[in-house]
């Protein structure tokens, strides 16, 4: 499976901050419902590899389910043990390398031109510009002037209005967390994270 260009055509990566493995699991269930197919588990979630394990053993091969905040080359060991199909860094850990090294598809962070040639000459496949909040879309426009080749993804305080805007200003997709997932990764409403995510794909699916 061509990673990138699923991530391209799917345009939207769920981000998912559980308070355990059975909500993180509960969440993916109800975006993949919903007709969300990429989604990253953070290993902020405790037993998060344990949720990653159980997605990829529930789900169909098509549904990408990666790891997030993976920080040391331990980690990114034990998540591409539990089955996860890519690996993605807050920024050019010691995890992001070890991703490389093992082979684990790499969504690496970095925010300045510097960071991001950085990341790429590491080996990642696409680079997360993180937080976009802060330079908001018009940031993604400005590195793609002297970067046009460089795949980047959205992710930072990314919400259903600025979403399509990331994505004209040419991010191959855009990660988003709180926005979607709201209070349904700490025991609200499955239903009102259904109709979350169905505003989201509706919102991206014209750009």
């Amino acid at each position: 499976m061509d990673l990138l260009a699923e991530l391209t055509d799917r345009k939207l990566l769920a981000i998912i901050r559980a308070d355990g493995p059975d909500r993180a699991l509960e969440c993916i269930q109800t975006l993949v419902g919903a007709g969300i197919t990429a989604l990253e588990v953070s290993l902020t979630t405790p037993g998060a590899v344990e949720a990653i394990a159980k997605a990829r053993s529930e789900f169909d091969p098509s549904v990408l389910i990666g790891a997030g905040t993976v920080v040391t080359p331990a980690q990114a060991d034990e998540v591409a043990a539990a089955g996860a199909g890519f690996a993605v860094t807050p920024a050019i850990t010691r995890g992001a390398a070890q991703s490389v090294e093992i082979g684990l598809p790499l969504l690496c962070g970095a925010l300045t031109p510097t960071e991001i040639v950085n990341a790429l000459d590491l080996g990642a496949l696409a680079v997360k510009v993180f937080p976009a909040k802060l330079h908001g879309p018009g940031y993604l426009r400005e590195l793609h002037a002297p970067l046009p080749d460089a795949p980047l993804i959205a992710v930072g305080g990314v919400d259903a209005v600025t979403a399509p805007q990331y994505l004209a200003a040419g991010a191959l997709a855009v990660g988003v967390s709180s926005p979607l997932l709201g209070d349904a990764a700490t025991g609200g409403s499955q239903s009102d994270l259904a109709a979350r995510a169905s505003a989201f794909l509706k919102a991206v699916s014209d750009v």
